[in-house]
Order: C-alpha cells, then sequence, then structure tokens
C-alpha cells in the first residue's frame, strides 16, 4: 500500500490506519477493564463480504457505541470469536469501515474532527440543527456519500438519529436500503448509556456490564418491501418497536438495573 493512498472520501490510509490503533489501544479498557462488554453473535461479522454491508443499531452515546463496534468487527475479523482479547488486532484494522454521524457533532472539537478523520460519513440532519427542530431538504451530496461508503466497504447507522431510546425509525434509512440493496445487519446495545456520558467520552460509572448483540442479516426483498415493511423489520430487528416497551414495564427496568449493580466487580 503507497504512504500517501487515499481511500474514496479523501482520507490517507496511512494515517488512518495509526489514528485507529492509537485510539483503540486508548479506549480498550472501557470494554475490556473499567467495564466489560459481552458480546455474541460476532461470528455474522466473519462471513460478511467486503463491502455493501450496513449494519442498523439502537443508538445510546455520540462515540462509544461505534468505538465498540470498531473494536468488536475488526477483533472478529482477526478470528476471535464474541471476545476482544488482546489488541492485536488493531494492528492490521478494516480500513473500509465508517459510520454515519451528524455533521455538526463531528466537528464540535478537535476529539470528534480526530474520530470523523477515522471513518465517518458526515451529514446535516434534517430534523433537528444546534438543539432546535427544523425541516430541511435531505443534501443530495450526504446520500452520495452514504452510497459511496457502502460501495467501498461497511457502513454503521444508527436509524433512529438519536441516542432517546424508542424514537422512531427515520426513513432515510429504508431509502438508502432499497437504492444500494446492502446486507443488513442488526445490532442491539445496551449499558452503555449507565458506562459513560451522554458523548460516550467520559467514563460516568465503573463495573457496568455492557453487552452487543450481532444478529442475522435481515431477509429484505428489496424489490417488494415497502419503506414500512423495511422500517418495522429495522424495529423490530433492533428492539426500538413500540411493542417492546409492553413486555418491559417499568418495574423491570427497575430490577434490570438491580441486576447490574450485582455484576459490578472491583479491579
Amino acid at each position: 500500500m503507497g504512504l500517501f493512498k487515499k481511500n474514496p472520501f479523501g482520507h490517507i490510509l496511512f494515517l488512518k490506519r495509526w489514528l485507529i490503533r492509537i485510539l483503540g489501544a486508548l479506549t480498550h479498557r472501557r470494554f475490556k477493564g473499567f467495564n466489560r462488554l459481552e458480546i455474541e453473535g460476532s461470528e455474522i461479522i466473519k462471513n460478511l463480504p467486503e463491502n455493501n454491508v450496513l449494519f442498523v443499531s439502537n443508538h445510546q452515546t455520540y462515540f462509544a457505541d461505534v468505538v465498540a463496534m470498531f473494536h468488536v468487527f475488526n477483533a472478529s475479523l482477526s478470528g476471535r470469536v464474541d471476545n476482544i482479547k488482546n489488541i492485536g488486532y488493531l494492528w492490521d484494522p478494516k480500513l473500509n469501515l465508517y459510520f454515519v454521524a451528524a455533521r455538526e457533532t463531528m466537528q464540535s472539537g478537535l476529539l470528534p474532527k480526530i474520530l470523523a478523520y477515522a471513518g465517518s460519513v458526515s451529514i446535516d440532519r434534517t430534523w433537528r440543527a444546534q438543539g432546535k427542530e427544523v425541516n430541511r431538504q435531505v443534501k443530495m451530496s450526504d446520500v452520495s456519500n452514504i452510497s459511496k461508503a457502502l460501495q467501498d466497504g461497511w457502513l454503521i447507522t444508527f436509524p433512529q438519529g438519536t441516542t432517546k431510546p424508542w424514537k422512531p425509525i427515520r426513513r432515510g434509512t429504508a431509502h438508502i436500503i432499497k437504492h444500494n440493496k446492502p446486507i443488513v445487519v442488526p445490532i442491539v446495545i445496551d449499558g452503555f448509556r449507565r458506562s459513560f456520558d451522554k458523548k460516550g467520552i467520559r467514563i460516568k460509572k465503573r463495573g457496568i456490564l455492557q453487552s452487543m448483540e450481532i444478529k442475522e442479516p435481515l431477509d429484505i426483498d428489496y424489490e417488494n418491501d415497502t419503506i414500512d415493511d423495511i422500517v418495522k423489520k429495522m424495529e423490530f430487528a433492533i428492539e426500538q418497536h413500540p411493542s417492546f416497551l409492553k413486555v418491559i414495564p417499568q418495574e423491570e427496568l427497575k430490577k434490570e438495573e438491580e441486576l447490574n449493580k450485582e455484576r459490578q466487580w472491583r479491579y
């Protein structure tokens, strides 16, 4: 690989490789030390094609969710199943791995800008800007960049567009699926909201059991499934359909919190 070889977004791969190595080394203990990440289904990652794979997930923090996925994906590609032991997997990371993020978030400071270089496909949100509700047109350049990322490799997106649970799936993700016809892999995460602050940078609490479940790709009929059909499939797959609220009453949520306290351990 040439020293100055670039990806389709103009990022120098040599620099991106070292950014992922360094950031990965700095964040590893957040998932295998201060807190523990329980992984399920990572063997699915190993069998995916090189490109046109879309990961859809619920969202709990701005950055920690994505960083954890970078760890899990690269560990799986290095032969580890459901664990991120031994960070040697960071030496040769997958460089065509991207994630969708709000442009204003990725431009909000030095660290977000560094993370953006590591793999962000930054877009302008059509429904919210600077903390206020807005209603604006989708930028065609944003749509084009998402397609470009899928053509080059794997793309992580959070179709609810917010870290708040139980919010509706944004239909734009379903349009992306209809247009690009990617393999869609659902992921369900938990524990990140209790471990980190909203940005996912500051550790809020130690000894928390985090979880990441990687599910089998969705069965989607790209020609005949409607946008609403695809939205509903994603809602159920990432366990954010309103029906899940009916089976998780407040009493059960409190019990889960108590159980999580029991799972804490000393280092």
